[in-house]
């Protein structure tokens, strides 16, 4: 059963997408790490620069979807870590092709 939620979890934020860059945080290595406890997810990730201007509205859209699609989360906490900080190597193979980043 727990895979299966920490699965669904990473699944659900496949769904948000980074509006400046069109591509999901999970395939963008936004995210490092997920950590479900009772009925509560925590989430640890990043931004791809620490002035985006468009974090709050990616943690909002985060929450919203995991808790609306995840009837077994009651909470959800993310928190947005700077070490290590993000790098285009982080990126999965589907967003380093989809963004045309070579290596």
């Amino acid at each position: 059963m727990a895979n299966e939620l920490y699965d669904r979890v990473y699944e659900v934020l496949e769904e948000v997408i980074d509006p400046e860059l069109g591509i999901d945080i999970v395939n963008l290595g936004l995210v490092y790490e997920v950590i479900l406890e009772d009925e509560q997810a925590i989430i640890k990730m990043t931004m791809t620069s620490m002035g985006c201007p468009l974090a709050g509205q990616i943690i909002s859209d985060a929450k919203m979807k995991l808790t609306t699609n995840i009837p077994d989360l009651k909470d959800v906490q993310i928190d947005i870590v700077w070490s290590p900080p993000w790098t285009k190597e982080l990126m999965s193979r589907y967003a380093k092709i989809a963004l045309g980043v070579h290596n």
